[in-house]
């Protein structure tokens, strides 16, 4: 059996600086042939390591340092999103965490978006839709919020919100009101230059805002502002 992790040290030296480096964990080993194959056969990313469980992943990424990781939600030992808690709370750079999942509706993937994850992404997913996700978070920018996790926000939002109790807002409170608009139209899955058009300012405005709010609010993305958002009651169906 061969040792992936020795592989992919290897295969790091030789890819160039500007290469999307990706590392996969998921249990299942036809599940990251699939998505190796389809990762590398992409000339800007780099499959450099994989995982078969998040126990394994972890001194993994802090070892090969890559930009993205595509994580099993769902896998023995440490599941994804206690190893992706680890990774975003245990490195001073992590890697954007990109969850894979089988299941739209799954607990698991909201739980895992709130430990850090930038987004997420289905198992049955196209080969183009694939690798457009990994450089998008690659980018730095987060998955456009799909409304099946919209719902799960909405819905764990709720519980949240009775736990916190009426007017509590938390740090959404010190948005101002320019801020308030851009979260809102955020949460509904615009990106900065949608937001400008529907602002009527300029993509640089937004960019400004955007990164306000992200400070304001502590949070890493824009798919952690969203679930800011929905928990805090700022942000209700309809």
């Amino acid at each position: 059996m061969r040792d992936d992790r020795h592989e992919a040290v290897h295969e790091g030296t030789r890819q160039d600086a500007d290469d999307i480096r990706v590392v996969i964990a998921d249990d299942e080993r036809l599940v990251r042939l699939g998505l190796r194959v389809v990762i590398d056969s992409e000339p800007d990313l780099t499959v450099v390591g994989e995982a078969a469980d998040g126990a394994e992943v972890v001194p993994l990424v802090r070892e090969l340092r890559p930009d993205v990781v595509l994580m099993d939600v769902r896998m023995p030992g440490i599941d994804g999103i206690r190893a992706t808690e680890q990774l975003v709370n245990g490195m001073a750079v992590p890697p954007r965490i990109l969850v894979v999942t089988t299941f739209e509706h799954d607990d698991h993937v909201y739980d895992a978006l709130r430990a850090g994850a930038a987004g997420f992404l289905l198992k049955r997913a196209r080969a183009e839709e694939m690798v457009q996700a990994v450089r998008l978070v690659a980018r730095g920018d987060s998955l456009l919020f799909p409304a099946a996790v919209r719902d799960l926000a909405l819905r764990h939002g709720a519980d949240r919100r009775r736990e916190a109790g009426p007017g509590d807002r938390g740090p959404i409170g010190r948005l101002t009101e320019r801020e308030g608009q851009v979260l809102r139209l955020m949460a509904t899955g615009l990106n900065n230059g949608e937001i400008a058009r529907q602002l009527v300012v300029s993509q640089e405005t937004v960019k400004t805002h955007v990164g306000s709010v992200l400070a304001k609010l502590g949070a890493r993305d824009r798919t952690q502002a969203v679930i800011a958002a929905y928990e805090s009651g700022f942000v209700l169906p309809g």
